[in-house]
């Protein structure tokens, strides 16, 4: 009897539980089988679901759910707590499985070249986002003394971090924040912040939704200037042909002819505005340089030499995650992705390389939703079945389930399973239910562990 397909999968997050599902509803999966490991470098799993959206959206940690179905087949385990490669190799792998699927997703901040970018108070999103999410390997405490700040981005993640450093403490007390990111923000003075875009408002990158919530609190008043509401004709065609673009531009219309309010922290979008340098006295952030920019007729912007210096204290950089480079495969240092054709790894000499494959913003870069990420998986899944139905996939040395528990044993790695799951969401719901809250997060590794029977 042929034994099952048998695939690593490494990164926890949706593209890897994509692709997870992809294989368990593929012909392959009825006859002759497929087996997977999932392995995660952190203890618990569903990557920047987890660690990557804001506490106060529940909407869409709410995909959690979907999630959680994957993982609850028979056919599927969970390695938490194995970091790929310190702890397993691409030649471990290769020698329990016949596929290996990288989904490792994207989690540091893609460069900005400005000048006085690395004064004390310039910081990257990510940093600022693993901080409030709980991430066990970035500090508990995070510096909020500035009164006013700059955000340099206009997409979600740009609205993520205006919103948490302009709602109050006890604005976000009722979500999962652990104790540490709430004492924090109970200590941040920001009154005002300032969210920079170079181009207008049709260019705009936020989800409509994402960006009406920014007025539902009653502590942030919104603020656009009039004078930032302009289009060209290529800014026409993109809300004519884009309905989200319109909706988008639709608000913030309606935001800059409205009398501003007096609910106490105030959250002013900017466009047309180029950041040019981060201002520095002493080592430290004492305001931001923009260039006022123009439209171009296409859409586009160019400078028009127009300087204005902003006074703020600190500066948020929201400008793209990046992957980090990973081992052992090939890699675009431009687009800080691993060169892929139809999600299959290809070689600088243009060759496959053999039974290994990528999904997600390992493959594609770190754009649009995580809906758009089971298409990826799909496409990349179905290639992965071609190969195997091609007899071109490498055949497993120790293919055998129990050889990866033996292996791990034998490196003495602790790891966590789906089982741990369990236990760790039921003590973190436990933590959570004295305050009313759903539950609230560990935020040490070694706690994590041990609340998982690791």
């Amino acid at each position: 009897m042929p034994r099952p397909l048998r695939v690593a999968i490494v990164g926890s997050g949706p593209a890897g539980i994509y692709a997870a599902d992809a294989l368990l509803k593929s012909e392959v999966a009825a006859d002759p089988g497929v087996s997977i490991d999932i392995f995660e470098r952190m203890p618990a799993p569903f990557g920047l679901i987890r660690y990557g959206v804001a506490p106060d959206h529940p909407r869409i940690k709410g995909i959690i759910t979907a999630l959680h179905q994957v993982l609850d087949k028979p056919q599927i385990r969970l390695f938490g707590n194995v970091n790929y490669p310190t702890d397993v190799s691409l030649d471990d792998l290769r020698a329990f499985y016949d596929g290996v699927i990288f989904a490792t997703g994207a989690t540091a901040d893609r460069a900005l070249s400005l000048p006085g970018i690395d004064l004390d108070g310039s910081y990257g999103a990510a940093d600022f986002v693993a901080w409030y999410d709980g991430h066990p390997d970035f500090p508990r405490t995070w510096p909020l003394e500035a009164e006013k700040v700059a955000v340099l981005g206009v997409g979600n993640v740009a609205l993520d971090i205006a919103r948490v450093l302009a709602k109050t403490a006890d604005e976000l007390l009722p979500t999962e924040i652990p104790p540490n990111v709430y004492e924090g923000l109970k200590a941040n003075k920001a009154l005002e912040v300032h969210v920079f875009g170079r181009r207008g408002p049709a260019q705009a990158k936020f989800s409509p939704m994402e960006l009406r919530e920014l007025d539902h609190s009653p502590n942030i008043e919104v603020i656009v200037d009039p004078e930032d509401i302009d289009y060209d004709e290529g800014s026409i065609a993109t809300r004519r042909g884009n309905k989200q673009a319109d909706m988008v531009a639709k608000t913030l219309e309606n935001w800059a002819i409205r009398d501003v309010g007096d609910r106490p922290h105030k959250l002013f979008l900017h466009f047309f505005e180029s950041p040019a340098e981060i201002l520095g006295e002493d080592g430290k952030v004492v305001g931001l340089r923009t260039e006022r920019t123009a439209l171009d007729g296409t859409g586009n912007v160019k400078g028009t030499g127009e300087f204005k210096d902003w006074d703020v204290q600190a500066v948020y950089r929201a400008v793209g995650y990046l992957s980090d480079q990973l081992p052992k495969l090939p890699w675009d240092l431009e687009t800080g992705t691993v060169p892929d054709v139809g999600g299959r790894v290809v070689q600088e000499s243009g060759e496959h390389l053999q039974s290994t494959y990528v999904t997600g913003w390992i493959r594609r870069g770190p754009i649009g939703l995580i809906g758009h990420t089971k298409g990826d998986a799909n496409e990349t899944v179905a290639n992965l079945l071609d190969d195997y139905a091609g007899g071109r996939l490498q055949t497993p040395a120790s293919p055998a389930p129990e050889a990866v528990d033996a292996f791990l044993a034998e490196r003495n790695i602790r790891y966590t399973t789906w089982d741990g799951w369990y236990k760790l969401d039921a003590a973190e719901k436990a933590q959570g239910e004295p305050q009313g809250r759903e539950r609230v997060k560990y935020v040490e590794r070694e706690d994590m562990l041990r609340e998982s029977g690791a």
